[in-house]
């Protein structure tokens, strides 16, 4: 971590405000369900917290049926070399190296190629906000504090917002790993997963380029 980035971020006690907030929010949010609890982890500090949604999406759940009698279609597992239904007892799942070409991979190997799930979000750095591409940040999540942990959880929440920093994070949700952005929103900590550098189209390889009269309405 550069030094620079570091020198801002000590966890002062005088600096301890907002519990009184952070509650209120908590009462808020407390029937939110939990996917995971687990813990922040930085240096020798240890946060425990609970992992939620904070985005409930809003969509409209459609199902394909049969016109003539509105009987629900259904999706069958069929083999394309024999033809025939196959039970799930009988598939298995493979990667595909070549066209047509499959490496057939057991349940030993995807445990064994999956990262351990740790239930902890670790900081491994701390960024200017300011820094970090919109483009990279994902899908939100809140961390809210147990009982046994707020007071460092606000010391943290504190320092982040007032030196203008975000905690670079890795986190195992599921079966991936993550990076992870950790900043203060409101009264809690948002953990908001972020793509890897390799997974961003770059603008400049947009084959189809806009007109004349566009970039000038833009300008």
């Amino acid at each position: 971590m550069p030094s620079k980035w570091r020198s801002g971020l000590s966890l002062n006690p005088g600096g301890l405000r907002g519990v009184g907030t952070l509650r209120a929010a908590l009462i808020c949010s407390s029937m939110a369900r939990a996917i995971w609890r687990g813990a922040i982890n930085f240096g020798l500090v240890a946060i425990p917290v609970k992992l939620v949604a904070a985005v409930r999406p809003d969509e409209l759940g459609l199902h394909f049926l049969h016109a003539n009698d509105r009987g629900r279609i259904h999706n069958e597992r069929v083999c394309e070399v024999c033809g025939k239904q196959v039970e799930w007892s009988d598939i298995v799942r493979g990667y595909e190296y070549e066209k047509d070409q499959f490496v057939v991979l057991a349940d030993d190997d995807l445990k064994k190629a999956s990262p351990r799930a740790t239930q902890s979000v670790d900081i491994v750095q701390f960024a200017p906000g300011a820094q970090i591409d919109s483009i990279l940040f994902g899908t939100p999540y809140y961390l809210e504090p147990e009982k046994r942990g707020r007071h460092a959880y606000v010391l943290l929440r504190d320092v982040l917002r007032q030196s203008g920093t975000i905690g670079i994070t890795r986190v195992v949700l599921r079966t991936r790993e993550h990076l992870a952005a950790l900043r203060p929103e409101g009264a809690l900590l948002l953990l908001q997963l972020m793509h890897w550098a390799h997974e961003i189209v770059e603008a400049k390889t947009w084959t189809d380029r806009p007109s004349e009269a566009l970039c000038l309405r833009q300008k």
